[in-house]
């Protein structure tokens, strides 16, 4: 079967790499443009073009699936397209370009949260266990039917990142296996059952940790925000990145915000207990550990998160 696969970050690698294991012939890769990356924002290919130069797939580099694009996809004649986080709406008229249409691996178990970001969205809520899905993809927001799913149980120190990385491997096998059965004329998707709960893209907002409210709330945001973009607070105006923080029921007494050094551990306040900082990334600085951070204040005791 000829696959288009499309895909831009590092989560959608694993499912490139499972589909040509797996036998599939993939004609094209299309993916984001090449975007800056570090300090020097040095243009660099996405994990997913890299991979496709790897092994010699032509890649079609557009920031959408506009009309240009669509007609270059159709050059190709794929059976199937594969998609996977590529980052981008896919039109009406590409959708009906492939014989079988557009399968997306989305990771959630649909209706659950449909969108951008629904392992984020899903840690910051405090789901006990997550998944992913195949779908036959549609104009509505990962509305489609469902070809099958998988679950994934989250564990309590799990960041966004580390449950993403599990699902990238285990959804893509379930790719491969949704694929091999549209080959075959053997899969059957089913409508979407159950309560819809959505998942817009994070924003550098949705990083930020409001000590007035309670530990466990502020644990799994600042979960569901790493690697991107990231938990942060501000003290005296400047903004310091987070990593998660550690939940210390045993302390009660810190107000909100407020900083209390013991030992080597740097607690803050919330609004029920203790929250135990990771490192810790001041202003014009690089991470550091909590504890050498507090080295440096002069009186910690006055120090209070905004």
């Amino acid at each position: 079967m000829r696959v288009l696969f499309a895909g831009t970050p590092a989560v959608a690698v694993p499912s490139l790499n499972a589909l040509v294991k797996a036998g599939f012939e993939i004609v094209a890769v299309l993916t984001r443009p090449d975007a800056p990356v570090g300090r020097k924002r040095v243009l660099t290919p996405s994990p997913v073009a890299a991979r496709a130069m790897e092994l010699g797939i032509e890649v079609i580099h557009a920031a959408k699936v506009d009309a240009g694009t669509t007609a270059k996809i159709a050059e190709f004649a794929p059976d199937v397209a594969a998609i996977v986080a590529y980052g981008g709406i896919v039109p009406k008229a590409a959708l009906g370009v492939p014989k079988h249409g557009w399968v997306n691996l989305h990771f959630s178990l649909l209706p659950a949260w449909r969108g951008a970001a629904p392992v984020q969205r899903s840690l910051i809520a405090g789901d006990d266990v997550t998944g992913a899905a195949t779908f036959q993809l549609e104009e509505g927001l990962d509305t489609g039917p469902v070809f099958g799913t998988l679950t994934e149980t989250v564990r309590p120190g799990d960041t966004a990142g580390d449950l993403l990385e599990r699902l990238s491997i285990s959804g893509a096998v379930l790719l491969s296996q949704t694929l091999s059965a549209i080959d075959a004329g053997q899969a059957a998707p089913q409508p979407q059952e159950g309560e819809i709960s959505l998942a817009p893209k994070l924003t550098l907002d949705d990083g930020r940790l409001d000590w007035q409210q309670p530990a466990l709330a502020l644990n799994r945001r600042a979960r569901g925000v790493t690697p991107e973009p990231g938990a942060w607070t501000t003290l005296e105006g400047q903004r310091i990145k987070l990593e998660p923080v550690a939940l210390r029921p045993d302390v009660k007494d810190v107000p909100p915000g407020h900083i209390l050094v013991d030992g080597r551990s740097v607690l803050v306040g919330t609004g029920s207990h203790a929250v135990e900082l990771g490192r810790i990334q001041p202003a014009g600085k690089k991470m550091m550990s909590s504890a050498d951070w507090a080295r440096g204040l002069a009186t910690p005791e006055r120090v209070v998160f905004e």
